[in-house]
């Protein structure tokens, strides 16, 4: 039997301390054998200096490091250059995706969705690089209509992405729907579930719906019975 892939998600810490810490999670973690780790990118990139420097911590450990860059509110120079220095850095796996514009941000830039970014990836990096891309099995947020949420997920994986890796989820039913809903389209990129660990339950909660992520109410009653 194949092992399925794993990665694990980071934050870049904000404090020298935090920055050790993620160095001994890292250290504990690469015990599973993971394919990668990635690392997340704020809103218009916000984090992106913090994001370089975790995944470069993380290389030099000898690890596959996949920083997260999103595209809206970016110009093709910006992730030209955002590239051009990943690229110096050995690093050839990204996680693409569409972001959040930052607080105050009226203007969508030069990119609209994320198959926009993985286009110009493929374009201008080559085909040497390893792009994921997000699903969303119980459908992204915003949008309103079911199909053409997995139309935009098609378009990504046509655009060149290598795979995806879905939000987190607590309902199996509605990941095995979608990956069956995807391949009807003719996408046959892997789609990774994400798996979020209840640490917290509130706020896994409040992040559930605001997402729009059904936690079964057998899950829901357990879990109120701890707090």
């Amino acid at each position: 039997m194949n092992r399925p892939p794993i990665s694990s998600e980071f934050f870049p810490p904000n404090t020298p301390v935090g920055s050790d810490k993620l160095k001994t999670v890292v250290a504990d973690l690469a015990a599973v054998q993971p394919e990668f780790f990635s690392v997340t990118y704020g809103a218009g990139g916000a984090t992106r200096d913090k994001t370089l420097a975790t995944v470069r911590d993380i290389a030099a450990a000898g690890h596959d490091a996949a920083p997260h860059l999103s595209c809206v509110g970016s110009t093709r120079e910006g992730i030209a250059d955002i590239l051009a220095t990943y690229r110096a850095q050995g690093i050839h796996r990204l996680v693409a995706l569409r972001g959040d514009l930052p607080s105050g941000t009226a203007v969508a830039g030069e990119f609209r969705y994320a198959a926009d970014l993985v286009r110009f990836v493929r374009e201008t990096q080559g085909p040497d690089w390893h792009i994921e891309v997000a699903a969303y099995p119980e459908y992204h947020p915003e949008q309103r209509y079911a199909r053409r949420d997995l139309q935009h997920f098609a378009d990504k994986v046509r655009a060149g992405a290598s795979a995806a890796i879905t939000q987190f989820f607590f309902n199996p039913d509605a990941y095995f729907h979608f990956v069956d809903e995807a391949q009807a389209l003719g996408v046959d990129a892997p789609i990774v579930p994400g798996v979020m660990p209840i640490h917290n339950y509130a706020k896994i909660a409040q992040f559930a719906a605001r997402d729009g992520i059904e936690i079964p109410r057998w899950v829901a009653m357990k879990m109120e019975g701890y707090m």
